[in-house]
């Protein structure tokens, strides 16, 4: 029984990283099938899939058809309740739900100013008033879900959760502009960086390139951040 996940570009494509890492990060069996969000034919691609019309979308292995992230994360849960999409203990379940939700719906002045991208590192970036308080926002949800939940792991209910990859693009924009947060918030992101499914989605992107940059800046640059393996 396999799920069928459609996504966009790995380099730009913040929902299609959340909808592929809640299905990698659980462990359940899915097929990733790229379609052409920058070439212009992802909308044919998706045309038998309705009602999709972005992605990520999902393909249930009973023919079901979800075209939002936390519409997947929900059924998800509901069908594999054991899988950690969200954590098992109530009080941990609700924060969780109530972060994927805030991040869902909301920090559009990070979105819009800060578009993801995991290849490069913008040099001399200075947030905008309305996304330092985005990322005053994001800390403190993140400081709060560590503080209650999160003492026995890198992640903001200890074991990973839909929490984490939804945030998880939010982790790439601060690194990627460079943007200040502090010691725990920093740490929280690195975690994101080393972690081994998005090393996987990150390898892959490098595959494919872009010209012209779709997001260009008149700032220097310098390469995303070196992993060591070891």
């Amino acid at each position: 029984m396999t799920y069928d996940l459609y996504i966009g570009d790995r380099t730009f494509s913040s929902w299609s990283l959340r909808g592929w890492l809640m299905l990698e990060k659980s462990g359940l069996p899915f097929k990733t099938h790229m379609v052409g969000l920058y070439a212009g034919t992802y909308r044919a691609e998706l045309a038998h899939l309705a009602p999709a019309r972005t992605v990520p979308a999902l393909r249930t292995p009973q023919g079901h058809v979800l075209s939002d992230s936390m519409a997947m994360a929900e059924t998800l849960y509901e069908a594999h309740p054991d899988a950690g999409i969200y954590p098992k203990d109530p009080a941990a379940r609700a924060l969780a739900r109530n972060l994927a939700s805030e991040m869902h719906g909301g920090f559009g002045a990070l979105r819009n100013d800060c578009p993801m991208m995991i290849s490069r590192v913008w040099e001399g970036f200075t947030p905008s008033d309305a996304v330092s308080a985005d990322l005053a926002r994001i800390e403190f949800l993140w400081a709060l879900a560590r503080e209650r939940h999160g003492a026995d792991g890198p992640w903001l209910f200890g074991k990973y959760s839909v929490a984490d990859a939804f945030f998880a693009p939010v982790a790439m924009r601060i690194t990627a502009y460079d943007l200040p947060v502090g010691e725990a918030a920093n740490a929280y992101v690195q975690a994101h960086l080393i972690d081994p499914a998005f090393l996987e989605w990150h390898v892959a992107s490098q595959s494919k390139t872009h010209d012209p940059w779709p997001y260009p800046m008149d700032l220097a640059h310098r390469p995303w951040p070196s992993v060591n393996h070891s």
